[in-house]
């Protein structure tokens, strides 16, 4: 008869214990059951497009949470107030062929929706207004023959998160103008 060896019998037990039956995540099953805060701060970068390719920072956005428990009574979801102030620049937009630049600001003011999908992970989506001011530098072909514009648009941000503890987490967001990475904190 052979005698098992100590390593044979540690990876038989490994196996066993690798191949048990996972547990499902269901944090969408279970209402309230995220981070309770008073205000969410996330500054970040961003890509943007639209008029051409440009890049900016993100002064930040802050929402404040209305309702802990969302319109979903049956799910993990909460509602937010979001504002902030995103600078972007842009070279070589379609305006003049290419030969012109702009600064843009964007202030949007959105509905924040989120969605507790997971233990570390959620989503949200943020329809709501946004005002736009430009400033370009044109050479003589501006668009509207002025250096400058400001109007209101409706806003549509979608974006994720990647919770790394209650009060910090990754987040990305992509709407128009602009892809947006930064970091959350919940205070």
């Amino acid at each position: 008869m052979r005698s098992t060896s100590p390593a044979a019998l540690g990876s038989l037990v490994a196996l066993l214990l690798a191949s048990a039956p996972a547990r499902a995540d269901d944090t969408i099953k279970h209402p309230g059951d995220h981070p309770q805060y008073s205000v969410e701060a996330e500054p970040h970068v961003l890509l943007g497009w639209g008029g051409g390719w440009g890049g900016g920072l993100g002064v930040g956005r802050f929402s404040i949470p209305v309702v802990s428990n969302g319109f979903v009574p049956t799910i993990n979801n909460s509602v937010a107030i979001g504002f902030g102030l995103d600078v972007m620049f842009y070279n070589g937009c379609y305006y003049s062929g290419g030969a012109c630049s702009a600064t843009g600001f964007v202030f949007p003011v959105v509905m924040q929706w989120n969605f507790f999908v997971a233990q570390r992970w959620s989503v949200f989506g943020e329809p709501g207004l946004a005002i736009y001011h430009n400033s370009w530098n044109c050479n003589g072909g501006c668009p509207g023959g002025q250096p400058a514009d400001t109007f209101l648009e409706p806003a549509l941000y979608l974006g994720g998160r990647y919770h790394v503890t209650d009060s910090i987490s990754l987040t990305m967001r992509i709407g128009f103008p602009a892809f947006s990475f930064g970091g959350s904190f919940f205070l």
